[in-house]
């Protein structure tokens, strides 16, 4: 066969005769591996790049690389050939080039890389490299030398000098020409038909300065002659190097030529109010050759509400957004650019802070409002208004610049209240609200409670245990006791009771247990906090009953994450990444080999599993975290039993933790296993003992690289201790044609083990 293939190739025809021999060389050199090795089908990556792109020339240099030129604008292709099995995965990347050109890694199997109108700062080397697990990687690079030649730029400059006390002026001409090129560019200086040289005679010099950017040669003419009075001409050439070609620009120097001159018709500071209509003339008062007046805006471009008419710029309707510095700049390219900058400002009303603020304070205690201007034009209070519910208040007797105060001697009933500060800049008037009082805080409910916590299920009715904190307890009077309502939904009747309270620490947690509830119905409860002031702000919510969960088949509480809905598991918001649900119908097709499994437990390409994806972008540690529903406890022990796949080089680790619902959530790490266990489906068995009601959390992290693929399937919750004689793991399912490593015992943390009670669905 290899023979054959071979005389294929060669007899293929004449055209791309190099091509074939190249293709011809990588095919022997990628397929003599497979057959001398002796080792079946698998064969390490082979890799070779070509290229069929617009390439100028591809050629070795000195040091044995290959070189790819083109030119800038034109289409490069490069082709990374790849043999080997499995089938090598192929990345693109480049270095050498310019550090503000990130260039992505391709997707995976992605052998052709082509970049359409290639730029300048994308020249550099290119690595292809290709890995499929086998051996080591195959690395393969060329250099990309993307050729341009821009429009030279032609400048002129011109000094006059006193000569033997002042009997006569001398006056010498440069001529600056600059271009940007690759390769360097080689300059050429004309004056009419008639080609210039370094000192040719006493008023002529071509040099190069020091310190410039780009290419830069000057041509000096010294102490003006008559015949100096000339055209000139700079012409630049790359000797037409991937077919560019020579371009030039031309000046006529006579003795009139000078450097741009402006005026303005405004002041170099203009204020202006919101609406009105301006024009700005920026007139020539000098230049020769006549120089080009252009308007910018700074900061941001033009607005669209202006118009520019030769040298005059007309803003229609202005807006505060319009605010800034323009530019008038004349160019001629003789001397400098003449240069005129306007500073709009545009007045507008306050903007002040805060809109609205609630402020409480003990009884007695002084409170200070402020009201403070954010930005305005003109930046400065004119006049400020207080108003206490609405009354006029007496103006403050010192005035700042940017804000207004005024002070509540002493918070009671009768101070407390709305006030009002309205403060004006001459050109409009913004108002800052505050609300005084010294009523405490709302409560804030505990809504990670279970429900109902109690069921007496011979009475027909149920309790609820009732928790809550109390927000901000410490900005006002210390809270007394608390008055509780409690109505049934759809009646009018509320029961009222309180409940007293000793001492009231911000995050402690409260509870109250609500009897004699009845089955099935709901309530709306209503807790009011009370001080010396009186009552505080009241919170309320609904108290749902729910039946308990009950399965077709009670003793199968497996979740095999065959539904949407995941068993009530939910992805934790604080993570990096989140858990994907798929099977092998739905499985990315281009998805990363020698990792992550083909199929769920149980083989079939129907059944669905959660993993966490390893690939681009996720880097070393990431964590994703499936969290279960909340759950009560109605055992003392519990084995969590899981199906978990672990494999590829990359590994990172699988952790199960249980947070503990109490007065605060506690996270646990219960069991944890790390690194490559082989391409099989292994099974975990963790006893845990909850204390209170809580939660199970797996939380997949990612290893050092892209194999790393970790997926979970079937997990049991089963009353009682684990299996006493675990084989770690207890059960083990090998995939076909998997390469089984030695199997390690998963790791159960700490002395304190908890348990997940939930019939997951």
């Amino acid at each position: 066969m290899l023979p054959g293939l071979f005389w294929l190739l060669f007899f293929a025809g004449d055209e791309g005769s190099a091509l074939k021999m190249e293709l011809i060389l990588f095919l022997f050199l990628s397929l003599v591996p497979v057959y001398s090795r002796g080792q079946g089908v698998y064969a390490p990556a082979q890799a070779q790049i070509i290229h069929a792109g617009q390439a100028c020339v591809v050629k070795e240099d000195n040091i044995s690389e290959r070189v790819y030129t083109i030119r800038e604008g034109d289409t490069l292709v490069l082709q990374c050939l790849v043999t080997g099995h499995p089938r090598p995965q192929v990345r693109w990347t480049k270095t050498a080039g310019s550090a503000s050109d990130k260039f992505q890694e391709t997707s995976v199997l992605n052998e052709t890389l082509r970049i359409e109108k290639i730029q300048r700062l994308q020249g550099g080397r290119y690595y292809c490299k290709a890995e499929n697990g086998v051996g080591v990687p195959a690395i393969k690079s060329i250099r990309v030398d993307v050729q341009y030649l821009d429009e030279p730029v032609l400048t002129i400059h011109q000094t006059i000098s006193d000569v033997r006390g002042s009997f006569y002026q001398e006056k010498t001409v440069f001529l600056r020409c600059t271009v940007n090129s690759n390769p360097p560019a080689r300059f050429i200086w004309k004056r009419g038909a008639e080609t210039l040289s370094h000192s040719q005679d006493n008023g002529v010099d071509i040099y190069e300065p020091l310190y410039t950017q780009g290419e830069t040669k000057v041509l000096k003419l010294k102490n003006l002659r008559p015949q100096d009075y000339a055209s000139y001409t700079c012409q630049v050439s790359v000797r037409n190097v991937c077919s560019i070609p020579d371009k030039s620009i031309t000046f006529q120097l006579t003795n009139t030529t000078a450097p741009p001159a402006l005026k303005l018709s405004v002041n170099e500071t203009l204020v202006v109010n919101p609406g009105d209509n301006i024009t700005m003339q920026c007139s020539l008062t000098g230049g020769d050759p006549l120089p080009e007046v252009v308007w910018s805006h700074s900061p941001g471009p033009m607005p669209p509400n202006s118009l520019v008419q030769g040298g005059n710029l007309t803003l229609w309707r202005i807006r505060v957004e319009d605010s800034g510095y323009y530019n008038c700049t004349a160019i001629n390219n003789v001397g400098n650019p003449a240069k005129k900058m306007v500073n709009l400002l545009v007045r507008f009303p306050p903007v002040v802070e805060p809109a609205f603020q609630d402020m409480r304070q003990g009884v007695g205690r002084s409170v200070t409002l402020r009201c403070t201007m954010l930005k305005g034009s003109p930046m400065k209070v004119a006049t400020s208004v207080w108003r206490f519910n609405g009354t006029l208040l007496a103006q403050p007797l010192a005035e700042q610049q940017d804000y207004s105060e005024l002070k509540v001697d002493s918070v009671s009933r009768e101070t407390s209240g709305s006030y009002e500060c309205s403060i004006s800049n001459d050109v409009g008037v913004s108002t800052c609200l505050f609300q005084v009082s010294a009523k405490a805080y709302s409560p804030e409910f505990y809504y990670d409670t279970p429900n109902p916590t109690l069921s007496q299920k011979q009475s027909k009715n149920y309790s609820y245990v009732l928790q809550w904190t109390q927000k901000e307890p410490d900005a006002v009077d210390p809270i007394l006791k608390y008055r509780l309502e409690v109505r049934q939904l759809a009646q009018r009747n509320t029961i009222q009771t309180f409940i007293p309270v000793k001492k009231m620490e911000k995050g402690l947690l409260l509870e109250h247990i609500l009897p004699n509830l009845k089955v099935p119905q709901s309530y709306e409860v209503r807790l009011t906090p009370i001080t010396s002031f009186g009552a505080g702000d009241m919170a309320a919510r609904i108290i749902r009953y729910m039946e308990p969960i009950n399965y077709p088949n009670p003793t199968d509480n497996t979740c095999r994450f065959e539904d949407e809905k995941i068993c009530g598991f939910v992805q934790d918001k604080m993570d990096n990444f989140d858990w994907t649900r798929q099977n092998a119908l739905t499985q990315n097709p281009k998805r990363t080999v020698n990792t992550g499994p083909p199929t769920d437990i149980s083989g079939t390409p129907e059944g669905y599993y959660m993993f966490i994806e390893a690939s681009r972008p996720r880097v070393t540690g990431d964590k994703a975290r499936l969290i279960s529903p909340l759950y009560n406890i109605t055992a003392k022990y519990y084995c969590v039993s899981f199906y978990y796949h672990m494999y590829g080089k990359h590994i990172g680790a699988l952790n199960l933790l249980v947070r503990v619902r109490n007065k605060r959530a506690i996270d646990t790490q219960v069991w944890s296993l790390s690194g490559n266990r082989g391409n099989m489906w292994q099974q975990a068995h963790v006893p845990i003992n909850p204390p209170g009601p809580f939660q199970i959390i797996f939380e997949g992290v990612r290893g050092t690289s892209y194999e790393g693929d970790i997926a979970i399937d079937d997990v049991t919750l089963k009353k009682g201790d684990c299996p006493r004689k675990p084989i770690g793991p207890n059960k083990a399912v090998a995939l076909p044609g998997s390469g089984v490593p030695a199997v390690h015992s998963p790791c159960l943390r700490g002395p304190l083990t908890f348990f997940l009670y939930v019939l997951l669905r």
